[in-house]
């Protein structure tokens, strides 16, 4: 039986609660440093009170101390993972090899199992790269976003014993994880140091080789969303077993309709061959509302090459929330207009519009009638026949806010009689976790039956994480007059029984479930690009590397960040590897239909300041790649 782990984002505790009571089997969130959103940073108290939370479901935390780390600050990374081993975190998430060991010796010395999670940060697109981390000791590797499942499966063929993590929701980075350079190279931010600037989402002119502008300028580097809610089957099936939502920077509200949607979509999956698969963790979630994806940010969705197609995967005219297509604009008037659809409205709807020069104009629904749309203030460019978008749903808003959501574990109880009293057995259906109970009570018959009061006082679960899915009792018991006070102590003890048993379950997280290293021959796992950009290892600090020569790898440069690349020959640095293409969004990919096209190669992005980019077209590897050209 393989487990399955929906395994959502937390930018603080109360995203993390959140996703927890709405289905997650695990969460990972930031560390207080050393994150790769410098945004969504948490305490290690917070991080604490999650594992105590999560635990009580056998939910897993996994906390990110995945940027690369300077050699001034191992001390301060090793203090840190102590903290978190302490606090109770299952998994560390890493980019910089340095933490490799210290995740390693801290386990050892608190006797604790942490386990080593090679953050996607890591750049891992291929079963070389995913052998050579196993060797290297890591217990699951996330997997680059821009694989599909034939590639994954490929991956899962060669390396079957490595547990694999894979994205399937939200916002997508245009470059390979981890070997994105741009924010450094024009802002003087690091994107390996958790503070990307994010130029993937600026306006640019694309100019050709004689500087003559092919379109007007554009998002060129701006993605839509992922959604791969109607793949998680072939993915499952793949090899996948960690399925990763994207979003350390949403709100609690983000989270819950996410985590809802595919938390319902996984069960599906499971329904369908529950001789293959089930949950990781114990508990489902009744929701208060329904889930849907389009109601929460989005710019639009694509599987992103999941199928190893590629489809509409940029968004090249917003990089801002589209939302809900909910119909197009009918009759406009003084202060209001209508709305052709089935969609409904209310007060405080978000909505928003591509103008006749393809600019997203927004604007708040003061009043909504029907479908009637009275704005606070009309948008002037707002014309009949134009599509119209939701990208703020109040009613969802509201539906969200609400904390009618619960978790809850079944439990079949069993009644007895034993030498002196009365005992009860619990156990939860499809684990080994069981548990016993007795209280010693004086035996009588009653002068009515019982069995409903039997099962009214059991069943009162109140405020706890279970609830009786089933109670079994010799029928003999129903003519058994049992005290409620003495039903009320076998319900308390038996509780508390069984959060020992679980949080002992939790406890043995990562014990015994290593990846046994394995020598390989394998010369070079890496990408060709490393050959002829060495800083692309991402190393900072002498004990990263440190780690690479002990692992074979010698042509380790100093990471970018460190300012001390220079190219031979004038060498441009390389910025960004990419699987979205511009000359495939222009209709000229040269694989698909060999367009000849008017412009002449090789093609420049040139942002406002006048900083350039240059592209260039890999085809065999159907990779654009990016190049700093001043």
């Amino acid at each position: 039986m393989t487990s399955l782990e929906l395994l959502a984002p937390a930018r603080n505790l109360e995203c993390g609660m959140a996703a927890i009571d709405h289905g997650a089997d695990a969460v990972y969130m930031g560390a207080p440093a050393f994150g790769a959103r410098a945004a969504a940073c948490n305490t290690v108290t917070d991080i604490k009170a999650l594992c105590d939370h999560a635990h009580r479901f056998l939910a897993k935390v996994y906390v990110t101390v995945n940027t690369i780390i300077y050699e001034n600050e191992l001390e301060m990374a090793r203090s840190l993972i102590a903290d978190l081993c302490e606090a109770g975190v299952d998994a560390i998430l890493v980019q910089d090899m340095a933490l490799v060991g210290m995740v390693k010796e801290v386990s050892l010395s608190q006797g604790r199992t942490m386990e080593l999670h090679a953050s996607t940060q890591t750049d891992n697109r291929s079963a070389d790269k995913v052998k050579w981390l196993a060797e290297a000791g890591f217990n699951r590797v996330v997997l680059a976003r821009e694989l599909s499942a034939k590639e994954i499966g490929d991956i899962h063929h060669e390396v079957p014993a490595m547990p694999l993590e894979a994205f399937v929701h939200g916002a997508l980075c245009v470059s390979y994880s981890g070997v994105c350079y741009a924010s450094q190279h024009c802002m003087g931010r690091s994107a390996n140091r958790g503070e990307c600037a994010q130029l993937c989402r600026l306006k640019y002119d694309l100019t050709d080789a004689d500087g003559h502008s092919i379109d007007k300028p554009r998002h060129w580097l701006s993605l839509r969303d992922m959604c791969r809610i109607d793949h998680l089957e072939s993915l499952a099936d793949a090899g996948v077993t960690s399925f990763k939502i994207e979003g350390r920077l949403k709100d609690a509200a983000y989270v819950k309709n996410v985590v809802a949607a595919y938390s319902e979509a996984l069960d599906r999956v499971i329904e369908k061959s529950p001789e293959r698969y089930c949950r990781s963790s114990l508990g489902k979630a009744r929701y208060a509302f329904h889930p849907d994806l389009h109601k929460t940010f989005n710019r639009g969705f694509t599987p992103y090459f999941v199928d190893g197609k590629d489809g509409p995967i940029a968004s090249p005219n917003t990089p801002k929330a589209l939302g809900e297509y909910v119909g197009k604009v009918k009759e406009i008037r003084r202060d209001s207009f209508s709305v052709a659809g089935i969609a409904t409205f209310a007060n405080g709807d978000g909505l928003c519009f591509f103008d006749h020069d393809q600019q997203l104009r927004g604007f708040r629904a003061n009043r909504a009638e029907g479908n009637r749309i009275f704005p606070q203030v009309m948008p002037p460019q707002l014309r009949p026949g134009m599509s119209l978008y939701r990208n703020a749903d109040a009613a969802m808003d509201r539906a969200l806010s609400k904390s009618g959501t619960v978790r809850k574990i079944p439990v079949i109880m069993t009644l007895t009689v034993v030498d002196g009293g009365y005992g009860l057995c619990a156990t939860i259906p499809n684990t080994d976790i069981r548990t016993m109970v007795e209280v010693e009570s004086a035996q009588q018959e009653a002068k009515q039956p019982q069995a409903e009061n039997i099962l009214k006082q059991l069943s009162k679960l109140g405020t706890t994480v279970y609830e009786m899915a089933s109670l079994q009792m010799d029928e003999a018991l129903e003519r058994h007059f049992i005290p409620s006070s003495v039903l009320s102590q076998l319900r308390r003890l038996c509780v508390a029984a069984l959060d020992s048993e679980i949080i002992a379950a939790a406890a043995c997280y990562g014990k015994d479930k290593g990846i046994s290293p394995q020598k390989n021959d394998i010369k070079n796992p890496f990408q060709k690009e490393y050959r002829q950009y060495p800083y692309l290892y991402n190393v900072a600090n002498s004990q990263a590397r440190q780690f690479y020569a002990d692992h074979g790898v010698n042509n380790v440069g100093n990471a970018y960040e460190l300012g001390h690349w220079q190219g031979a020959n004038h060498q441009k640095p390389l910025l960004m590897q990419c699987r979205h293409c511009i000359r495939r969004l222009l209709g000229a990919c040269k694989r698909e239909n060999g367009t000849k096209t008017e412009w002449k190669e090789p093609l420049f992005l040139r942002m406002d300041d006048g900083k350039r980019l240059r592209l260039q077209f890999d085809c065999q590897q159907c990779q654009m790649n990016v190049y700093a050209e001043n």
